[in-house]
């Protein structure tokens, strides 16, 4: 038993509580303060049924976690998958709470979801979910309480369903003044041009900036995804852009592999018309999933889920660079391997923050009642990225510590000042 126990691998919770913890430890956060980040704010569980395509009735359950809000609104996606539950909206829902705060973007940590497989319903059923789970989260969100966003299995059409829901709830005359009470949703219906890219092209503006620093042209660099999905594809397209070669992705369909290179915009298509899975694209070869993390790339794109590089496979990994497009793709276990073997990480609350501030210039638009052109949209995001790419690696230096550490530090630090300031209520 005692064995067993020791193989268990921690929850995406566990991995980052440690990760607080030991910023915290590093910068000898106060220790009140330490007490209030330690716990979420709400913790909201709600079970609703909604009428199936033949008359039957199902009972989902949803789920949405406040972890803080001293920066500003709670800020955060939701997502669609049978993993989804409470400790994952938890552990997600922290890590917003840094990404926002790293970034300087005036929000705090949300995150939820709906624990269900979406390809197994309709269109009309996944409305009909998606706005009743809307309806049972009630005023607990809000355009100045809790804004949500796409994540997994989620997307624009799911953002706007949830917009007309929550609307639809208020009077008429107040109906337009909630049109961002979510970010992410198709340009028709008040979404940012370029949000759609928002993410994988800030994991190629970190990257770029890493480049920067080290000295490294990209030109001509391998590099390796796992994910093809929205963010996995765009951070292959701008990749490609620069001059790099993607030379093998992974997905839940299997793993492909072409040392000559795999077209981006090739298996794109191949993906919108094979039930968006990269299975049987023909200009690459299968590969065992088990390879992915030991082929010879100079830089790996995890974009996929959490928990992907573990003390199992972080030892095989031969990249000098990993990219975190995912939120929470490598362990601590697995990082302590990475960071003695001098491989550089890119952590997820910098890496992936392409996302949220997008999401934070939909939010600014709709309160002003602009349009923002696309290449406005990427410049504005490039340099919020820069900015906090610069923070982290300053931050590190000051503490001698990771990169990951110091950009949290660097987190922990502009909400420990607020809270100074502000004082705690009464």
């Amino acid at each position: 038993m005692e064995s067993i126990e020791k193989k268990k691998k921690p929850s995406m919770y566990e991995n980052v509580m440690k990760q607080f913890n030991h910023a915290a430890d590093t910068m000898n956060l106060d220790k009140g303060i330490r007490k209030i980040l330690a716990s979420t704010n709400s913790e909201i569980s709600v079970h609703f049924p909604v009428k199936m395509d033949d008359g039957s009735i199902e009972v989902f359950n949803g789920y949405r976690v406040q972890h803080n809000n001293a920066l500003g609104p709670y800020k955060g996606g939701l997502r669609f998958h049978p993993a989804v539950d409470i400790d994952t909206a938890r552990a997600l829902a922290i890590w917003m709470t840094w990404k926002t705060a790293l970034s300087g973007l005036p929000f705090g940590g949300g995150k939820g979801g709906v624990t269900i497989d979406p390809k197994k319903y309709s269109m009309g059923e996944l409305e009909r979910i998606t706005r009743r789970f809307t309806y049972a989260l009630g005023e607990n969100i809000g355009p100045d309480v809790d804004i949500p966003a796409p994540d997994v299995n989620t997307n624009p059409q799911i953002m706007a369903w949830i917009a007309d829901t929550f609307s639809s709830t208020k009077s008429p005359s107040t109906r337009m003044l909630n049109l961002h009470v979510v970010t992410g949703k198709p340009i028709g219906s008040g979404g940012l041009k370029g949000r759609d890219r928002a993410t994988g092209y800030g994991v190629v503006s970190s990257i770029k900036y890493w480049a920067k620093l080290k000295g490294v042209n990209l030109q001509g660099k391998t590099f390796a995804v796992q994910g093809f999905g929205n963010v996995g594809y765009w951070a292959s397209h701008f990749m490609m852009e620069l001059g790099a070669k993607l030379i093998a992705v992974q997905d839940a369909s299997g793993t492909i592999f072409n040392e000559e290179g795999i077209d981006a915009e090739a298996l794109h298509n191949h993906v919108g018309n094979h039930n968006g899975v990269i299975k049987g694209f023909p200009d690459a070869q299968k590969i065992d999933n088990s390879e992915f993390y030991y082929i010879n790339c100079d830089i790996l794109i995890p974009a996929a889920l959490s928990n992907q590089i573990t003390i199992d496979n972080a030892a095989g990994v031969k990249a000098m660079l990993i990219a975190e497009g995912a939120n929470g793709p490598i362990d601590t276990e697995g990082e302590k391997i990475l960071l003695e073997r001098g491989i550089d990480i890119l952590p997820d609350i910098l890496c992936n923050a392409g996302g949220v501030t997008g999401s934070y210039y939909e939010w600014l638009q709709n309160k002003r009642s602009e349009n923002y052109n696309i290449d406005t949209v990427l410049k504005m995001i490039d340099e919020k990225l820069g900015e906090a790419f610069e923070k982290t690696v300053y931050s590190a230096n000051k503490y001698n510590t990771d990169w990951r550490t110091g950009a949290y530090c660097v987190a922990l630090e502009r909400i420990q000042q607020t809270y100074k300031e502000r004082g705690v209520f009464p």
